[in-house]
Order: structure tokens, then sequence, then C-alpha cells
């Protein structure tokens, strides 16, 4: 301000310009806190709102009226986005094997897109639909192939030496599909545990005539068949039927030649039984033991999801190793 101006004053001009001046100073100070203040709320506010969009289980895009990116999310991949179609509202889309649910939502001058991951949902769904065909297709299958199987018994004793053999391969694929009857309405239907103290020791024999039973090649062998004695109390009928298929996946797995081995040892709290086999190494390990899922030429995929069901009821954990390549399950004993 001019000074003469501030010269011209009187003594209490002077002062009532002081004071205000002083007010004004202070008013600036308490609007520069108060300025922080709603910084820091702001920034904490729009961290929080990124966090929250961050665990969402959905990839997230905001656009402005101009359809320039504002936000997104760590699952929102400009490739999946390069594939949405902004014009619609609401639809699924198939991208990379995976189902996604798309949402358009248009607010003032901002555009939210959320792509949710439902492959899941669609497995599930797909599942429950091939689960409830196969039930009502084994129901159907079931008493023919009592009747056939009836059948090939009493035409076994009625052929000729030099035939019996063409008899017995037929009880053979009998016997296979009946297998397939009975994991598919198990898997299906579910199952009651009926559990029962037992030596796993009991398994070797089962084992070894589980082998010759399904084995027909003179050149696939079972090196080893041994269980360390242990008592447990579990469903034996079921714990067999795990076993079994794991024996004759490995048959399959070694097709004309190989070299089998089961073996059942405790190893510090746990008892594992391991079936492994010199087959091939299974590639995709993806979705292993998911329902109808094989690679196989022979069985329906069910052998494996069953295994899984039958371990998961027994609090017992199932996994594949490739080196060296086997089936392993484990029980957690209370030693």
């Amino acid at each position: 301000m001019n000074k003469n101006i501030l010269d011209s004053l009187d003594l209490s001009d002077k002062q009532s310009f002081a004071d205000g001046l002083k007010a004004l100073i202070e008013q600036t100070y308490v609007v520069e806190n108060e300025y922080k203040a709603l910084k820091t709320s702001y920034d904490s506010l729009m961290l929080m709102i990124n966090e929250i969009i961050e665990i969402l289980p959905s990839a997230i895009w905001v656009l402005d009226e101009n359809q320039n990116l504002v936000v997104k999310n760590k699952l929102a991949s400009d490739e999946l986005f390069r594939q949405i179609d902004l014009n619609k509202e609401h639809y699924e889309l198939e991208f990379l094997n995976n189902f996604y649910q798309i949402k358009s939502i248009k607010y003032a001058d901002k555009h939210l897109i959320m792509a949710t991951n439902i492959t899941k949902e669609k497995r599930d769904e797909r599942l429950v639909s091939m689960g409830q065909v196969a039930a009502n297709l084994a129901h159907e299958i079931r008493n023919p192939i009592g009747s056939v199987s009836l059948l090939a018994g009493v035409l076994f004793s009625k052929v000729e030496l030099k035939n019996k053999h063409i008899v017995m391969q037929m009880q053979d694929a009998i016997k296979r599909v009946e297998r397939i009857i009975e994991s598919t309405l198990l898997f299906t239907r579910g199952f009651k545990l009926n559990k029962y103290e037992f030596n796993l020791q009991e398994f070797e024999n089962e084992c070894q005539n589980v082998f010759n039973t399904y084995n027909n090649s003179d050149e696939i062998i079972l090196s080893e068949c041994t269980f360390a004695p242990f008592t447990i109390s579990a469903d034996k009928s079921l714990i067999s039927l795990v076993l079994s298929n794991l024996i004759y996946n490995a048959i399959d797995a070694c097709e004309e030649n190989g070299t089998i081995k089961v073996k059942g040892e405790i190893i510090n709290n746990i008892y594992k039984i391991s079936v492994f086999d010199s087959g091939e190494k299974i590639a995709n390990l993806t979705n292993l033991f998911e329902a109808f899922n094989t690679t196989k030429l022979k069985g329906n995929g069910l052998g494996l999801a069953l295994c899984k069901q039958i371990c998961n009821a027994h609090d017992a954990n199932i996994y594949y190793c490739n080196e060296p390549k086997s089936f392993c399950v484990e029980f957690k004993l209370d030693i």
C-alpha cells in the first residue's frame, strides 16, 4: 500500500487497519488448515476407493465422456477390454477359454464397465447337467448289463475250451462297464461313509487282485505292492475303490508294457499311499481331478473326480507327482 496513504491515517485508523490485517492473516491460516484437512480426507477417501476397486473380484474400467480411461484395477487387462462391446449393457463374453459377465453403466459423464469371471459357475452348471445325463444313462444301462453279465457266465460254461478266452474278454469288458456305472452313480448321487477300524496292510492282497483282474498284458508287471501296517478308521470299501481307480489308471497309462508299484508308508504323521507307473507323464495338469475331464481313450473322466470326493470325505489329500510319476493319497494320523 502506498506509504503516503498510511501516513495520512490517524492512530485509530491505523489500529483498525492493523487489526483487520491480523484478522485476515489469521483467517488465511484457518482456510489453509481447512484445505489441508480436506485434502487429507480426500486423499484418504481416494485411497479407500482404490483399495475397494482392487479387492473387488471383477475387472473394472472407468471412462470419461470422451471414452478416455480414468481408472482401472489390476484385473482389468487391455486384451480383455478390447473384446468388450461398450454399446451393450449386460451380456456374457467368452475370451481365452474363460467366461465373463459384462455390465456397462453410464452415470453423469462417466462410463463404468465391469467384467466378472464366471468360468467356475459355467463349469459347475455344465457339470451338473452332464452329471444328470450320466446318472440317467447309468441307471438305464445297469439292468441290461446285469443280464448280459449273467448270460456271459452261462455261456462260459457251455462253450468249447478253445473259445473260452473270447467269453473271458466279454466278461472283462462287462466288468469295465459295471465299474463305470458304479463310479457314475456314486459321483452323481453321493455316498455315506461307513467307517470302521481296519489295518491298511489288508490292501496288499486287494491291490494284487485288482491288478491281476484288470491287467491283460504279460508285459505290464506289478513290481511291488507293500503297505506298512497301521490301523485307521475309514470306509474300507471306498478307500479300496480309490486305490482300484488309481491302479486302473496306471495300467492304462502303461498301455502294453511297463512297471507299476504300489507302496504304503508312514512318514512323520502321515500315512502315504503311492501308485507309481512307468507310462507317459501327464503334460496338462489343468483340471486333472475335474469330472468328465480325461486324456485317456478309455473311461469317462469320473475316476479321479470320484477319488477326490472320497478323499475329501476322509479329510485326506490326493495329488499327482511327475517326478517320479505317481498318484499319492495322504491320511493324517494321530500317533
